[in-house]
């Protein structure tokens, strides 16, 4: 926004800006932030339990050690955070231009946001037709009015975004049906399951080829060993085409959903329903997908719909027959592979503190162990030393100096990032990340207000406004001035906490020291956001941070327009 030179003061979005020859005191404009963030931080969230289960929310950094591939991690960041919700707590305020009358009370803020994914694309119709039964039960059990659910698929129909409609939720749960293959094993001559096929065209395994060669000879009845090792090279590689397809899918509709809870202003848990699948050559964006979970505090969960699983000794009667040789050893990289798929839900409930929940029928007592997220968690953060940007794949491993019969639960790993990371872009996501998070920050002290005109019975203009205190800045001089940026963005909610549109403003301020210690600012700077919306319950938050002192404030609020 342009600030005329010619006006010795005059008032930008609400706030004062003194004007002292051809630079303004005080101007606003749109631009992009550009706060220095730490590129390099790696986090670990930490779960710990005693030998009943109970969580433990009682350690400080000094009982935690943390390895990168085995060298002992200098721990920069430290945080215990506590799965609770939190509370709008700034009102309606009265507006200085016009009182509404009939205002109503400001809605209840949703604090509690889960995401149901059913992996329909791997679910038999027996694992799905009980999966939804406890689902439906579970959600009549556990929605309450400060709680919001919605259901995802892999096969992405159907799905309902955030909501708290029991009726809608259960509609969507009876319309989900089982995929056509419900795992990638070839029906083929011979039946390879994908990680087989991943042994002999990706690991160049002597024995799950020699595996494969026996079933081809008994399915294809071929007496020459070099043409049954070529059928199954063949199909092997047919398989991973295949597969490589089916976990892209799995997790890019994972990574979906993690963005789109990432929105939502509260408690976020995602609810995975699946038997299982592998990502055997996509592990890097499965490992990336976790760690932005951690950033987003987003906690993933899993169930595996299959229950006690057994595998029926020597196939079902869709596989091909072979000898008993051949079929004990189809057994046995059937069993790897079950155990495989599982471990990748573990995993994710690993690496972002959720539970897996596993090797049980009481799918219904599973909804309930996995929808709660753990009452306390730890986030581990540091800074690994002379870290090369090749990609390359580092174990990790947390442990305490004192365990004491504690266990910990931690993400296994973590792929270095091919490039330098780009300050301005990081800096984007994390002011993002904290405008749509429902936690509450004071170091800049800032008040929250709203008000709202009403144009017609269906229209609205809504203003947010945001009234900072400068004077408790740390500025920086440069040319006889007090300098500092701050971007402030605010944003607007439905009453589900779904996100409707933001606003990002830049103040550039340049104050001379007698408006910095007269009393000129002692009302503050306000800076004012327009939006035009319905008639309606909205919740309001908004976000301050300065460039100087790297400091930040964020606040919720609430409105009802009648």
């Amino acid at each position: 926004m342009a600030v005329s030179t010619n006006l010795r003061c005059l008032l930008v979005l609400g706030c004062a800006v003194f004007c002292a020859g051809q630079t303004p005191e005080v101007a606003s404009h749109d631009s992009q932030p550009t706060f220095t963030t730490r590129s390099n931080l790696v986090l670990v969230r930490v779960v710990v339990r005693d030998k009943q289960g109970r969580v433990n929310g009682t350690l400080q950094k000094e009982d935690f050690q943390l390895f990168d591939k085995g060298k002992p991690q200098a721990i920069s960041k430290f945080s215990v955070e506590q799965s609770a919700g939190h509370k709008v707590t700034a009102p309606v305020s009265e507006s200085p231009l016009e009182k509404s009358p009939g205002e109503l009370a400001p809605p209840v803020a949703p604090d509690r946001y889960i995401a149901y994914v059913f992996d329909d694309l791997h679910l038999s119709f027996g694992d799905l037709a009980q999966a939804r039964t406890a689902a439906e039960r579970h959600l009549t059990e556990s929605l309450t009015a400060t709680s919001r659910a919605a259901i995802y698929t892999t096969s992405g129909h159907p799905l309902l975004d955030f909501t708290d409609d029991i009726a809608k939720l259960k509609d969507t749960l009876l319309r989900i049906q089982p995929g056509s293959t419900p795992t990638i094993i070839s029906t083929g001559c011979p039946s390879i399951s994908y990680y087989q096929a991943d042994l002999i065209r990706n690991k160049n395994d002597p024995m799950a080829l020699q595996a494969a060669a026996l079933d081809a000879i008994g399915c294809a009845h071929l007496t020459d060993m070099n043409s049954a090792q070529a059928m199954a090279q063949s199909e092997a590689s047919r398989v991973v085409a295949l597969g490589e397809q089916d976990s892209r899918i799995s997790l890019r509709v994972l990574n979906d959903v993690v963005r789109r809870i990432s929105a939502m202003p509260g408690q976020r848990s995602v609810v995975v329903v699946s038997p299982g699948f592998l990502v055997l050559d996509q592990r890097f964006d499965e490992l990336e997908m976790i760690d932005r979970a951690i950033r987003a505090n987003v906690t993933i969960s899993s169930l595996d719909a299959r229950g006690l699983y057994a595998l029926v000794p020597g196939g079902d009667a869709s596989q091909s027959g072979g000898s008993i040789g051949s079929s004990v050893l189809r057994m046995q990289y059937q069993t790897d592979s079950a155990n495989a798929e599982g471990d990748v839900l573990g995993e994710l409930a690993d690496g972002t503190g959720g539970t897996w929940v596993h090797n049980t029928n009481d799918l219904a007592g599973g909804f309930k162990r996995i929808a709660a997220a753990p009452e306390y968690y730890y986030v581990l953060g540091f800074a690994p030393q002379n870290l090369k940007f090749d990609g390359s794949y580092h174990n990790l491993k947390v442990t305490l100096k004192n365990p004491a019969g504690l266990s910990l639960q931690a993400r296994r790993g973590y792929f270095a990032p091919k490039h330098e990371v780009d300050a301005a872009q990081e800096a984007k996501r994390e002011i993002e990340e904290t405008l749509f998070s429902r936690d509450e920050w004071h170091d800049i002290p800032v008040e929250l207000h709203t008000q709202f005109f009403k144009s017609s019975d269906v229209a609205a203009k809504l203003s947010v406004l945001a009234r900072i205190d400068v004077r408790q800045l740390r500025f920086r001089k440069a040319d006889g001035r007090n300098v500092d940026t701050l971007t402030v963005v605010a944003g607007v909610f439905d009453r589900n906490g779904n996100y409707i549109s933001a606003v990002e403003k830049t103040v550039d301020i340049h104050l001379k020291d007698e408006s910095l210690v007269g009393g000129k600012l002692s009302s503050g700077i306000t800076v004012r956001s327009a939006f035009d919306v319905a008639p309606g319950g909205y919740f309001i938050r908004v976000v301050v941070r300065d460039a100087e002192g790297q400091k930040m404030a964020a606040l919720n609020g609430a409105v009802e327009i009648p």
